[in-house]
């Protein structure tokens, strides 16, 4: 998901650096967000002992309100409505977000995705998924998210118990066995809602066992994420002069490339092999994309994705809500112009790289380094070169007469 507006104020010890694609050119005209993330509910009923949002630097979630309030789910549905009329959108993403979203009640996430639904202009289809912990499903909320047209993704870590030991709930207990039933209630019951399982890489955790484990609650699609980390805060296991995140991808890739049928969808390889087939492809990990998301907040700011605030307080913020802004003034912020820049905002080790137009300088909140700011290459630059140098090899073998899919990766 995935996971969008902003205006990253640079931290105390970044004051006096400029912030990168602060000064840069967006494109022209500015690209319209499509993808539009909303905190329906801004707490959470696990207590996940890595989770970046409420154990990380931003802790803003304190002080804004748990719910997000019927009047400004009116006014987010208002400001969608009037964006996609303003670009003439035929398709716009409403993922319903948290903390865990399920806390706001499933009523209130039918009636606030036929609110948009309502604000939309004609011709424009709303495509509404949920993004939760599976913990809260059963097959009466699952009839209601499924009766108004809401898919439903599932965060986990891992298909088996062994995997999901640090998602434990408030009072220490493991989350694992609601989590489950919950996924397997949606297979079995409700597979047309099934959007798919959203899994962070763990390198200590063997990539083929915990694919297969996914494998089996028979998931349509699989999101694989890099844990947020940076250089200043690195991701947890990485070593010097390894690559265990890239091997791990790596491993995961032959299992899923090498099945006789296709399983599922991955997105990150699916992605990878478009790009380096040269296809269009928009994941906010790969390719030069112009980024289109953005979030709102239960009090109504508007803020970029909640990976910035991994790098420090503040980094998502842009001073804008709801009531008083547009999302095409969102548009026009400097993190926004930052993310839709392309090239031209990414370090010039990134600029030089032959493989720039797959990796397209990795993930935004990856890059940062404290008085630095963003511009420098990813934290798992050398990762993801190996990942995509490995997918380029293994279509070099599929398709013998593009062997340049290897020369083209260096």
């Amino acid at each position: 998901m995935s996971e969008g507006a902003f205006f990253a104020t640079p931290p105390p010890s970044a004051t006096a650096v400029p912030v990168p694609g602060r000064d840069a050119k967006p494109v022209q005209p500015p690209f319209p967000f499509r993808q539009f993330i909303v905190k329906m509910h801004g707490r959470c009923n696990l207590a996940c002992r890595y989770c970046y949002l409420y154990e990380g630097p931003d802790q803003s979630w304190r002080t804004r309100p748990a719910a997000t309030p019927p009047g400004v789910l009116e006014r987010i549905a208002l400001r969608i409505g009037e964006h996609a009329g303003t670009h003439a959108l035929t398709d716009v993403s409403l993922v319903l977000h948290g903390g865990e979203p399920l806390l706001a009640g499933v009523d209130t996430l039918a009636r606030f995705t036929g609110l948009v639904r309502d604000r939309a202009p004609d011709g424009c289809t709303v495509h509404a998924t949920v993004q939760t912990n599976a913990t809260l499903l059963t097959k009466r909320r699952l009839a209601v998210l499924s009766r108004h047209g809401i898919r439903v993704g599932i965060s986990l870590d891992g298909g088996l118990p062994g995997h999901n030991t640090l998602r434990t709930d408030r009072a220490g207990r493991p989350s694992w066995p609601a989590a489950s039933r919950g996924a397997r209630l949606i297979a079995a019951h409700h597979p047309e809602a099934y959007a798919g399982i959203l899994t962070v890489v763990d390198p200590t955790s063997d990539p083929v066992e915990l694919y297969d484990s996914l494998i089996e609650l028979r998931p349509p699609a699989l999101d694989l994420l890099l844990p947020h980390g940076n250089w200043t805060v690195p991701p947890p296991h990485r070593s010097h002069g390894g690559t265990p995140y890239g091997d791990w991808l790596c491993a995961v890739f032959d299992r899923w490339w090498g099945a006789g049928r296709r399983e599922t969808r991955v997105r990150l390889f699916e992605e990878c092999v478009s790009l380096l087939l040269g296809l269009p492809a928009a994941t906010e990990s790969l390719g030069l994309a112009p980024f289109d998301a953005v979030v709102v907040e239960t009090d109504g700011s508007i803020e970029q994705v909640d990976s910035l605030k991994s790098c420090y307080e503040g980094a998502a913020e842009t001073g804008l809500d709801v009531f008083r802004n547009s999302f095409d003034e969102a548009l026009r912020h400097s993190g926004i112009a930052a993310r839709q820049a392309g090239a031209t905002a990414l370090a010039a080790r990134c600029r030089a790289c032959p493989l720039l137009a797959v990796c397209g300088g990795g993930h935004y909140a990856h890059r940062y380094r404290s008085g630095h700011g963003f511009t420098n290459p990813s934290v798992y630059c050398t990762d993801l070169q190996r990942f995509i140098r490995h997918v380029a090899s293994r279509l070099s073998e599929a398709l013998p007469a593009s062997a340049s899919f290897e020369e083209a990766a260096g």
